[in-house]
């Protein structure tokens, strides 16, 4: 009969620390506390009670609480001086008072730790308690988050399971099967938002996100790569945005994960607020409880595959991007001595526009004008041409749009300026820029300037009524005139 009554004891004894454990897991430490002390004044003291009673006021992680924890302890070793739950939990809050603010508690630290070492030399609870005087744990070392554990779970569930709504209706049994269990009851709540109508993106992210990540990521450094090499003019804003766009989905689902925790912790503690001393947990209603579940790895070896096979990826694109970039593409300048028509002068001992450019970046260059064959010596040009080639592999469309660049658009002094704009590429690429204006005759003029990795240029001409797209084709027209791509 005796034996029946300790049974009976034992059994609530376990209910109210399980209950209490589930109510701090969820957040509700007050009335942990509270169902924690309920238990301890309508009953004779119990080591793992007053354990549960401590941790809760651990929970709060305040000075005030901690004190009260201290309390707590020293009240249960009182009472149970060989329990090494008790002699663990105090050891690890004296592991983490600071010295300074509460000497004498951390001074008792290692006097626990030795009692604690020759009661249970080999022990879970000696190695948690040694490790909590490091700045990082032994646990927080190999643990892993809440979400790696509920994304874990969910996809194991979702691949195991005939159908999503399968995995949704086992998750379910085994949760209610084990109302204090919080792995379950986040898997039961996980499950069942997934496993909604309209949910297979999602459900996919989770199972296969490693791969959708990769691809996203090859698309995203592809075009950098295509940026810097064959597609200067593209913005870097295209890239960004893909990639932003690519992780939408990641972040519905992150949202999705999160409501999903908050409603299994919100659960639990109803469970065990409503728990009725003497409930048998654990059992389902098949006579089964519910499967224990596996440990979560921190990287899988499949994790490391993906990892390993994104770096690889992002290297080669790395390289070849990079010496794409310092490539520049090579021309031949042809300076003709007669240009539609028209007589050519050379100018290049008195004309020079690209002098900020540094000598080391030059190869070859000229500038020219044309006139009527039968012009007068003063006459205006019809033509002023100067083209430059070079390594001018790190040339931006800053070089070029910028007032302040390395290239000229010299306006003052010409006369008057109708329209300047940019006008995108030059003869084999790079930018453009050009501008209307009247001369101090009343000549109606163009002047454009091109740059590219491999040449610069300039082209003055009369433009007669000309508009901005027959303008750019004139300059366009011109430069290739000038300029031959170089054979390999």
């Amino acid at each position: 009969m005796n034996d029946n009554k300790d049974d009976v004891r034992d059994e609530v004894r376990d209910d109210v620390r399980g209950r209490v454990d589930a109510l701090v897991a969820a957040g509700r430490s007050a009335e942990a506390r509270t169902t924690a002390r309920t238990a301890l004044d309508t009953d004779e003291p119990d080591a793992g009670v007053l354990l549960a009673l401590a941790r809760a006021h651990m929970a709060e992680d305040d000075d005030d609480h901690d004190d009260a924890a201290e309390r707590v302890f020293r009240e249960g070793l009182d009472a149970f001086p060989h329990d090494i739950g008790l002699l663990a939990g105090y050891a690890e809050l004296c592991a983490h008072t600071d010295a300074l603010d509460r000497p004498g508690r951390h001074a008792r630290g290692p006097a626990l730790l030795t009692r604690l070492r020759e009661l249970a030399p080999h022990s879970p609870e000696l190695l948690r308690a040694e490790a909590a005087g490091s700045s990082v744990s032994t646990n927080a070392k190999n643990s892993v988050s809440a979400r790696r554990v509920q994304s874990f779970d969910a996809a194991r569930a979702f691949a195991e399971a005939p159908t999503p709504q399968a995995a949704a209706a086992q998750a379910a049994q085994w949760a209610a099967a084990a109302p204090r269990d919080l792995r379950l009851a986040v898997l039961a709540e996980t499950t069942d938002a997934l496993a909604a109508t309209g949910r297979t993106w999602a459900r996919m992210l989770l199972r296969r996100g490693l791969e959708f990540r990769f691809a996203a990521g090859a698309v995203v450094a592809v075009l950098i790569a295509l940026r810097i090499t064959v597609l200067p003019s593209m913005p870097y804003g295209v890239a960004t945005g893909l990639g932003l766009l690519l992780g939408l989905p990641f972040l519905g689902l992150r949202r999705l994960l999160r409501t999903a925790r908050e409603r299994a912790a919100e659960r639990m503690a109803a469970a065990a607020t409503e728990a009725v001393p003497g409930d048998e947990p654990g059992i389902g209603g098949d006579g089964f409880g519910p499967p224990e579940l596996p440990p979560v790895p921190r990287v899988t070896p499949r994790e490391y595959a993906f990892a390993g096979a994104g770096l690889a990826l992002l290297l080669v694109i790395g390289v070849t991007a990079y010496a794409s970039s310092l490539a520049y593409p090579r021309y031949d300048i042809v300076a003709h001595d007669t240009f539609r028509g028209l007589q050519g002068f050379d100018l290049r001992e008195e004309f020079d526009p690209f002098g900020a450019v540094s000598a080391s970046e030059k190869e070859e260059s000229t500038a020219r004008m044309y006139v009527a064959q039968d012009a007068a010596p003063d006459a205006a040009a019809e033509y002023l041409v100067a083209v430059m080639t070079g390594d001018f592999h790190e040339m931006r469309e800053s070089y070029v749009y910028d007032d302040g660049g390395i290239l000229p658009m010299e306006t003052e002094g010409v006369g008057v300026v109708h329209d300047t704009w940019r006008a995108g590429v030059g003869p084999y690429g790079g930018w453009m820029r050009c501008h209307r204006y009247t001369d101090v005759v009343g000549t109606l003029r163009a002047l454009c300037v091109w740059g590219d990795k491999g040449s610069m240029g300039m082209v003055l001409f009369a433009a007669a009524d000309e508009n901005r797209d027959a303008v750019e084709e004139t300059a366009r027209s011109v430069g290739a005139d000038f300029l031959r791509p170089a054979a390999d």
